[in-house]
């Protein structure tokens, strides 16, 4: 996927998304304070402290008196699922002289060089046990099953999916979450079983991160899962400039460039001073060999612009003069 095509919508990642990245603990602030013990501490408040001291033999058997107990809590389903993406994961240092695709990754500099190119890279890796994880899988899915409108649930699994690398289930969970979500005008809940604030905010700009996520992997055989994500929030959401974006780049990558143009125009109608729309219009034109049309789109991306997209404009708008 050429870097150059792509001026995305990104979005700030939601508490969820940095909670999991920063944790690896999927979910655990869902857990329910609702049911009480004798203790005075509820199960969450038990998981949560048996885990602080690594006591999965303490967790599994928790798990299971909470399940006798109240097998209908929600949160129940959130632990296991919690316990068993844990239990499943094990981390290991890798080192590589190609820097890995949307990771974090720490400069090796060769011995005696302080600057220049990296002589290689440091990054961490989890690796998933298939039956471990799976079995996180199936309790979510109950979970989900009994509560489909908990949102937290569903992204929970979305993002297991994608660390993991299985990119037909992200892409068919994403889906059913925008068709459930139409289902129920958006009233989607969140931990505790309470009601989510901007719900519809929440769930399309997740959307956006994970169709970011897509194409950070570089894979094209992952364009056609954007487009389907894509075309699934038009479907319910007809102006959403993001989505006719996306689409948009899916088919200059696949140099399709005038129906990529097609979608944007569209795109142009509903937001026509909206900056990132305008300069993928232009790099449409660009693509397609039409410099004047490129050019004046890219003038209205200065014009509108702001940062670095001015800054690009700035220099398609020479390069394409010069090019005449």
């Amino acid at each position: 996927m050429p870097l150059e095509i792509l001026i995305f919508y990104i979005t700030e990642l939601n508490i969820l998304h940095t909670y999991m990245k920063q944790q690896l603990l999927i979910l655990v602030i869902g857990l329910s304070l609702l049911t009480i013990q004798a203790t005075g501490q509820s199960f969450k408040d038990q998981f949560r402290d048996l885990g602080y001291q690594q006591d999965s033999l303490g967790q599994i058997t928790l798990l299971q008196k909470w399940e006798a107990t109240d097998s209908k809590d929600p949160e129940l389903y959130v632990a296991y699922f919690n316990y068993y993406v844990k239990q499943s994961g094990e981390e290991t240092v890798q080192l590589s002289d190609k820097k890995p695709a949307g990771k974090e990754a720490l400069e090796l500099q060769a011995e005696g060089k302080t600057s220049g190119a990296p002589a290689g890279y440091m990054y961490s890796e989890v690796h998933y046990e298939p039956t471990l994880l799976q079995k996180g899988f199936d309790y979510i899915d109950k979970g989900i099953t009994q509560f489909p409108n908990r949102l937290d649930m569903r992204f929970g699994k979305v993002y297991m999916l994608g660390e993991v690398g299985d990119y037909a289930n992200f892409t068919a969970e994403i889906i059913k979450a925008l068709n459930h979500g139409q289902q129920i005008q958006n009233k989607w809940l969140w931990s505790d079983h309470k009601p989510l604030e901007d719900p519809k905010d929440v769930l399309l700009g997740s959307v956006q991160d994970y169709i970011v996520q897509l194409y950070n992997t570089g894979d094209d055989a992952l364009l056609e899962h954007m487009k389907r994500i894509s075309e699934t929030v038009l479907k319910h959401h007809p102006n959403h400039i993001e989505s006719l974006s996306n689409l948009s780049i899916v088919h200059m990558i696949r140099s399709e460039h005038d129906k990529a143009l097609e979608v944007l125009l569209r795109a142009e109608m509903i937001a026509p001073t909206d900056h990132i729309v305008l300069s993928n219009i232009a790099q449409a034109y660009k693509l397609k060999g039409d410099k004047k049309k490129a050019i004046a789109y890219y003038e209205k991306t200065l014009k509108h612009g702001e940062g670095e997209v001015k800054q690009y404009a700035r220099e398609q708008i020479q390069a394409l003069k010069k090019s005449k």
